[in-house]
């Protein structure tokens, strides 16, 4: 057997039985979380993509482009916050209020490094039940 046979076969050994996840897959709330989840991550990526060819191919910013994404980034955020049954404007106001929490006068590398996660989830969590 090869190093490389080896190597799958040692990632198919940790390979986990999907059946429990095709169950949860089965709901309609957990697949619109997932459609909401990956159409982030893709118009994210193009938006990134944009600025990659910027950077390193020397090539305008291309706001049209970048205007556009952002704009597929709102409709995921939209759809994702009224599968939580929350509205936009209070997950935005609760990540302000998280931020003001984590950086009471404004962005430090230490507060950055550390963070109060037991807080901040308890306010979130908190929060997000009234």
């Amino acid at each position: 057997m090869s190093a490389l046979d080896k190597l799958t076969q040692d990632a198919l050994r940790t390979e986990p039985d999907y059946s429990a996840a095709k169950d949860r897959l089965s709901d309609v709330h957990t697949v619109r979380l997932l459609h909401v989840a990956m159409g982030l991550v893709t118009e994210a990526g193009e938006f990134l993509d944009m600025l990659k060819k910027h950077v390193f191919y020397g090539r305008p910013i291309d706001k049209v482009n970048a205007d556009e994404e952002l704009g597929d980034v709102s409709w995921y955020l939209r759809v994702g916050a009224h599968e939580l049954e929350k509205s936009l404007l209070g997950i935005m106001e609760r990540n302000a209020a998280k931020l003001r929490l984590r950086f009471p006068e404004k962005f430090t590398e230490a507060d950055a490094n550390v963070r109060n996660l037991d807080a901040e989830r308890k306010f979130l969590e908190e929060d997000f039940l009234r």
